[in-house]
């Protein structure tokens, strides 16, 4: 599969990516063996970029991915994880997790984006993947942590992937406005941009993308189905989006760009996939799988032709506003060594 380097990295992420959240029991339970499957099946289709959080079903996501890939040798693959939510032990369990994840409450998470925060999350990361390092950390949804962050995590990551603990370093949010600012306020390597750069919207268009280009960031991007919406070839009432039932004028949206991609030969899945694939600075999409099944079935999408008929109607119609195609610059001298 086709890789594209982080600019002033030594990482190579491959162009399709595998999500880490389904596996960790999002919205409802799956086996262990099914997750290992889907994991087994992104390797045999060439996907060697993984991604996880400890937020992901509680550490369970980490704990599995590690397993899946115990067996493959280290240095064949990227793997990243997310800082700022440490797992401690809940005084007072007997339940399910109350964060989307269909898991027990033994565990909570605690929010902390402090340099000892940082470092233990990773340490407790790194022995629940059964690794001794990772490529990439990001920064998990520190929304209403902008301080914190700036003043704990940040320096903190620094350091580690000057020294060449990890490779690069960055943050993951589903907003764009504070990723705009980690970008142009801090010497973040890559950033995870969830949901803010798809077929049905494009709010990162007009600052993020282009300070990306110009300051030679990499971005991830994730949620390019939108939580769902996106995700079959014709959405019906109820399809989620942001987590939640679709406002009534996104699904009627999602619905008219469904029609113009059936006149065009191709699937609104189809489209929502190469729409992401088709701009220059995106550096990996990824995209969240809780069975082989599902890896079949993304693969397939991203090998599928769109023609470029199919965006020059959207653009002419005004429903899709594509970023000014910036390209990654020439990449700078590398800011740390991958392990």
């Amino acid at each position: 599969m086709q890789t594209h380097t982080i600019p002033g990295t030594r990482i190579d992420l491959t162009v399709l990516g595998f999500g880490g959240a389904p596996i960790g029991n999002l919205y409802r339970q799956m086996s262990d063996a099914d997750a290992i499957g889907a994991v087994e099946a992104a390797w045999k289709h060439g996907i060697r970029y993984f991604d996880t959080a400890p937020h992901y079903g509680v550490g369970l996501s980490e704990r599995r991915l590690g397993e899946a890939l115990r067996g493959v040798p280290r240095d064949d693959y990227v793997l990243s994880t997310k800082v700022g939510r440490l797992l401690r032990p809940n005084g007072n369990p007997g339940g399910k997790d109350a964060e989307g994840f269909d898991v027990s409450d033994e565990l909570v998470r605690v929010r902390d984006y402090s340099r000892d925060g940082v470092l233990r999350s990773i340490e407790e990361s790194l022995a629940r993947l059964g690794t001794d390092h990772v490529e990439i950390v990001y920064i998990h949804d520190p929304d209403d942590y902008w301080p914190e962050a700036l003043e704990g995590a940040v320096p903190a990551l620094s350091q580690l992937r000057d020294e060449g603990v990890i490779g690069a370093y960055g943050a993951g949010m589903n907003q764009s406005e504070m990723l705009h600012r980690f970008v142009t306020e801090t010497d973040v390597d890559v950033i995870m941009l969830a949901g803010r750069y798809t077929l049905l919207e494009q709010g990162a268009k007009d600052a993020l993308l282009p300070a990306c280009a110009e300051r030679g960031v990499g971005i991830v991007n994730v949620s390019v189905f939108n939580s769902g919406l996106l995700s079959v070839d014709r959405p019906a009432p109820g399809a989620t989006y942001n987590y939640a039932p679709a406002p009534a004028e996104l699904l009627e949206r999602a619905n008219l760009l469904a029609d113009i991609c059936e006149r065009h030969g191709t699937t609104l899945p189809a489209a929502a996939l190469a729409f992401s694939f088709r701009e220059p600075i995106v550096t990996s999409t990824l995209v969240g799988v809780r069975s082989a099944a599902e890896v079949e079935r993304n693969v397939a999408l991203a090998a599928q032709g769109v023609p470029d008929s199919l965006w020059t109607e959207l653009q002419e119609r005004g429903l899709v506003d594509t970023a000014s195609n910036p390209g990654a610059p020439e990449s700078p001298a590398p800011k740390g060594t991958a392990r």
